[in-house]
């Protein structure tokens, strides 16, 4: 199994230097990481370091397709809540 990065990566570079396994390469149209490489740092950490570090949510995705660092991840902040906020910012 192995994970991927999905459309809304940005190419910050985050990412490359934490993989123990040097796995995650440079990509158009956006960086790419090699199944075969990928162990999902199982055994060098307790956490995926792609997904741990990526500032992107919704970029890291596990092998299933969902995102290892969903919407709300990093700003703590419940999906309820972003979605009442997304809301009010497109209603006048």
């Amino acid at each position: 199994m192995s994970f991927s990065i999905a459309a809304p990566c940005v190419n910050c570079w985050a990412c490359v230097d934490v993989c123990p396994n040097d796995a995650i390469v440079e990509a158009k149209p956006h960086f790419r990481i090699e199944a075969k490489r990928c162990t999902e740092c199982d055994g060098d950490h307790a956490d995926p370091q792609c997904a741990s570090i990526c500032p992107i949510e919704g970029a890291i995705l596990n092998a299933q397709g969902t995102a290892i660092n969903p919407p709300g991840s990093l700003t703590g902040i419940p999906l309820h809540i972003l979605a009442q906020i997304n809301l009010q910012q497109v209603l006048p």
